[in-house]
């Protein structure tokens, strides 16, 4: 199992858009090939500031498997438009 995890700054006075299309997205990655799980947290101190983890079965499975379908280009529709900056993605094995 592979862990992606992401923080999304999100544009201020964006964040009720953001949320209401992530809500759509989600349908769009639990589709994908691999996927396991997804969680969505919003951050206390900053509240246009947000913590995207998703469970996948292999690394292949979200670089290859989803970055490269089509559905990733209706998830990039519906999300990239929200962040500033861009965020980083990154990918962790569990060890215990």
């Amino acid at each position: 199992m592979i862990l992606e995890a992401v923080l999304l700054q999100v544009i201020s006075g964006k964040q009720a858009d953001f949320e209401r299309d992530f809500a759509a997205a989600g349908k769009i990655i639990r589709a994908s090939p691999g996927y396991i799980e997804h969680s969505l947290s919003k951050c206390i101190e900053h509240d246009n500031k947000y913590l995207l983890l998703v469970q996948w079965e292999t690394l292949e499975d979200h670089t290859v498997g989803f970055r490269q379908s089509a559905a990733y280009q209706d998830w990039k529709q519906l999300l990239h438009k929200y962040y500033n900056p861009f965020p980083t993605v990154e990918h962790f094995a569990r060890l215990i």
